[in-house]
Formats: C-alpha cells, structure tokens, sequence
C-alpha cells in the first residue's frame, strides 16, 4: 500500500539517523496539547524531550542552538518527570479514543434496549424407569434438572439472569464490607503503587471504575463483625445448598477452577466501556462470570448492556470485522442489566457486553460482587489472567470450595480458607 511504501522509506531515514520525526502524529498530538509544541521521542534507552528545532541542522554556529536545546530538554525532562510519562499520554490518549468509540456504540445499540429477564423454565418431566423399555430413571434433584434448563439458556443467549441470589441483609452487609475493603486497598496502593496488581484487577486505571481483588481470609484491619462476611457470603452461594451451586457444578462440574474473585465498583462520572468480549473465541465456553448486584441497579447507575447470542463463532468474525461491526451492533438483540439488590447475572465470558456509564448528576455507586469458575474442557492459557489475587492463581477448584465451606457449615472450622491465606504475595 502507499503506507507501506512511505513506511519502508522512513525505515532508510532511522537506520542512517537514529531518528525521524512525523508531523501530525499521535504522540505529537498529545505532547502539542501537554507540553507547548515539545516533541516527544520514545526509545529503548528512556523518553527524551526535545525543541522541534533541535531536530534540525543549523547551517551557522551550532553552540547556541545546542545551549538552548540541552536546556529545553532539561526543562522538559522536569516537566515530564513530575507530571507525565510517555505512557501516561498514550494511555489517556487511549481512553479518549475509547470513549468516542463507545459513544459511536450508544447510539448504533439504540436507546430502547430491553431490560433483561429471568426466563420461564418449564419443570422437566421426571422419568421413573419402571417398566420394560422405560429407559433410565432420572435420580437428578430439582435443582439440579433446573441447572440444566438454564444449562440451555445459557448455550443460546450467552447470559443468563438468576433472580434473589443472595437475601437483601447479606448484600447490605457485603456492600459495606467490600467499600471498606476499597478504602483499605487505596491507602495501601497510594503508600506503595508497585503493588497496586494485588489490590486491583484490569480496571485498575480506568475512570471512576475498578475491579476490587478481595481476599477469602480477613486482613489485620479487619473488625470482628467483618471476620465471616467472604465465608458466610459464599456459604449461601456455593456452599452445599447454595443458590449458584448446582448451576456451577452443571457447567464446569466440581474440577472447575476458581479463575476470579473480585468487585466490580463504579462510581458516578465513570465512562462507558466499549463493547467487548471478556474472552476471544474458544470452542467450548471457556469461563462462566457472575455479576450480583449489592443493591439495587438502576439506568442512570450504569448497568451492563449484553447482546444475546454472540458467544458464537460466527458473531466474533462480524465483532472483528470493522466493515461488519457496525451492522452487528445496529441488529443486536441486547438487553440491559436493571438487577435487584441480591439479583446475579452469570454469563459465558465470550459473549458480547459492555457497562454503561454511571451518571455524574443521577447515578451512585454501584458495587457488584464478581466470581468465576474456569471450565476444565478448556486447558492453557487463555490469555486472560482474569481479576484474583496472585496468591489464589491456579490454587482452588469448585470442589475445594465446597470442601471449606462444608467445615465451616458444620462449625468445625470457623476460618476455612485460612490455608490459602489472603491471596497476596508482595504487599
């Protein structure tokens, strides 16, 4: 392409000077806007400042020029030590672009978005196996032969919603304990930002919004009214008779791996993300998500739009495929996450879905409590570390899961995942 061709001559122009400078590029964009004309170039040995004229030979005495450029430099290193990285610019840069990005979705998705329902699930007939040629009894529990209709719904839509999860009392509780958790992470991050990876996930960066890596075990600020709360929470939902359980266990079975444990918090003023899937395409689903809301979700505090049915193979070539794209997004069949408070939406991490913005004026904090389980079908990396403290990586399985809160539930062990420890491994 023309490009290209451009591009291999200004390949020539760096090999013979070590540089080349680009009008009307990003970077340039970005350091007219920040840094009064200076132009930045980015190399292997750091970032380095420079006048746009200390990138041209001077035909006459060059002492002065070369005063006056060292001392721009210096002013500029100053500048951009104290209040920017050359990373920094790009992200923010980054973010802008995603922004205009989602806004162009709002309005391909449309604003008569459906709210998304729990579906009707008809009780399957039960077969009894008398008789010759009855065929095998079925021995399934109820809720089990219920996992495996929603099994289906899951299939088809890619998303599914599980209505009164967790009782209003045990969300007030962990919606409190998880904002302190947050205020506890900020403190610990701000004192020391190399360990901000073991407090918070992919969002860490992003407006207004983060995902919360929460720990199985207590820390030391932890009070004594919040030393149960993570074992009580996932009792009632994974524990033996727990409301997720028998859906998890239809879906990854008890070899599934703990691959996430977080909080999903987004506060007033946060942007809207892009549309997007949490995983590339795989064969068989690869993760299974959660997202239970810890009060109630309304429009303005944005909630999470899915377009049903695009897990598939052929609805992620059309999501790749920029002259596609756009038509898919107009066509969706989306619906929009207005949960209640104890209400969960479990979704194939392949699926389609972005969060809506949290509205500056109308919206309020929005505090969802987040897990997953990895599907053993699916072995290797997946390309997604997913949001779990380092120490938990790879370390728990569903059925280890329910092994703990089985000790817990018959008071034998008050503490139990005291031997995975908090999940931490620097700070």
């Amino acid at each position: 392409t023309p490009a290209q061709r451009l591009a291999a001559e200004q390949h020539k122009v760096i090999n013979e000077d070590g540089v080349l400078r680009i009008d009307n590029a990003l970077i340039a964009n970005m350091v007219a806007r920040r840094l009064s004309g200076l132009v930045l170039i980015c190399c292997a040995s750091g970032v380095h400042a420079f006048a746009p004229f200390a990138l041209r030979r001077s035909p006459h005495s060059t002492t002065g020029t070369a005063e006056a450029a060292g001392a721009v430099v210096a002013a500029a290193l100053r500048m951009t030590a104290a209040e920017y990285s050359a990373s920094d610019l790009l992200y923010q840069d980054q973010q802008e672009a995603r922004a205009r990005r989602a806004a162009v979705e709002q309005q391909l998705l449309g604003d008569k978005i459906q709210a998304l329902r729990a579906p009707k699930i008809k009780k399957a007939p039960v077969k009894r196996g008398s008789g010759f040629g009855a065929g095998k009894a079925d021995n399934r529990t109820p809720a089990q032969r219920l996992a495996a209709e929603q099994h289906k719904v899951i299939d088809e839509d890619g998303v599914l919603r599980i209505d009164n999860t967790l009782d209003g009392a045990a969300c007030d509780v962990l919606r409190a304990y998880v904002l302190r958790q947050q205020e506890l992470a900020d403190v610990e991050t701000s004192n020391n930002a190399d360990v901000s990876t073991e407090y918070y996930g992919v969002e860490n960066r992003r407006k207004k919004r983060c995902d919360l890596l929460l720990g199985l075990v207590p820390d030391e600020n932890c009070d004594e009214d919040g030393r149960q709360v993570i074992s009580n929470t996932l009792q009632k939902l994974l524990g033996k008779d727990g409301t997720l359980r028998p859906i998890y266990e239809e879906l990854v079975t008890n070899e599934g791996e703990f691959y996430e444990f977080a909080a999903v918090i987004t506060d007033p003023g946060s942007d809207r993300q892009q549309v997007h899937p949490d995983l590339p395409y795989r064969k068989e689903a690869p993760l299974y998500v959660i997202f239970l809301a810890l009060q109630d979700i309304t429009k303005e505090m944005g909630p999470t739009t899915f377009l049903l049915g695009t897990q598939s193979y052929e609805e992620q070539v059309k999501f790749e495929d920029y002259s596609q794209k756009d038509d898919q997004l107009s066509n969706a069949n989306s619906r929009l996450a207005l949960l209640k408070k104890g209400d969960a939406v479990l979704f194939d991490a392949r699926v389609l879905h972005c969060g809506n913005a949290n509205d500056e004026e109308l919206g309020a904090t929005r505090a969802m409590f987040n897990f997953s389980f990895r599907s053993p079908k699916e072995v290797g990396s997946l390309g997604y570390c997913g949001s779990i403290r380092p120490g938990y990586v790879g370390r728990l399985s569903l059925g280890d899961i329910g092994e703990a809160l089985e000790q817990f539930q018959s008071g034998s062990n008050d503490e139990p995942f005291a031997r995975y420890g908090n999940g931490l491994v620097r700070a």
